[in-house]
């Protein structure tokens, strides 16, 4: 993991808000608690005060996360995104070429986040996705046995509901699979990617984020920019 500072993306007297790296947890974690350096810690000690996570990134996903500076302020801004006032874009490479546009609105078993949760019944949630295909890829390797070369889209994603791991879960239910995704995506793929690109992380991250503004009640949109893994592949499309 680098060991520089973040990025800052937005920062205002409420709240601020950085780009993560791929693959650094939002906080300690009882599902790895060898990891030494999270974003809560590593933005804490870069700008000196206490900071309070609104919101959660996955592990190995990017981009835009939010964070307050006091307790009131995180549990307002938290408060947006159980009412569906925030609007939250994700860019994502996807297997084969996806259509032009679409939504996926299939229900997602509930996941237990905590320990203690475990043994929770399975019970369905609802789960809606939009996406838009932002560009198409043909690459001149194998991935698959069946074909000599191997398909990708560009795809932003929108997100109406909160379901854990919901994108790529969704992605992964119309067969178009997430690459770099180890739990649920193409094995094979990913190899392939490896090997011939050099790309080895999740291809997703949180593009933008957009809440209202405790500063004037105004709609605030903050953007991230993606990293060099996705340098490696943005040429292509």
């Amino acid at each position: 993991m680098p060991s520089e500072n973040l990025t800052i993306l937005h920062h205002d007297p409420y709240c601020i808000a950085i780009n993560k790296p791929a693959g650094m947890l939002v906080h300690r974690s009882w599902l790895d608690s060898r990891e030494t350096r999270f974003a809560v810690q590593t933005l804490r000690d870069q700008i000196g005060r206490h900071v309070y996570p609104v919101h959660r990134l996955d592990r190995p996903t990017s981009g835009v996360l939010l964070f307050a500076f006091d307790n009131e302020t995180a549990h307002l801004l938290s408060r947006q995104f159980t009412d569906k006032q925030v609007h939250k874009t994700y860019w994502a490479i996807v297997r084969g070429h996806l259509p032009d546009s679409g939504r996926i609105d299939y229900p997602l078993k509930y996941q237990p986040d905590r320990l203690a949760e475990v043994h929770t019944e399975a019970t369905l949630q609802d789960a809606v996705t939009d996406f838009r295909c932002l560009g198409r890829t043909e690459l001149p390797f194998q991935s698959a046995r069946r074909y000599p070369t191997s398909r990708y889209s560009w795809a932003e994603l929108i997100p109406h509901t909160g379901r854990k791991h919901q994108l790529r879960r969704h992605l992964k239910h119309i067969f178009h699979p997430i690459v770099g995704d180890t739990n649920h995506g193409d094995l094979r793929q990913n190899h392939a990617v490896a090997a011939h690109l050099g790309s080895r992380r999740l291809m997703l991250h949180a593009r933008s984020l957009t809440f209202r503004s405790l500063d004037n009640g105004q709609p605030l949109t903050v953007t991230a920019d993606t990293d060099e893994q996705w340098a490696l592949w943005l040429p292509h499309f």
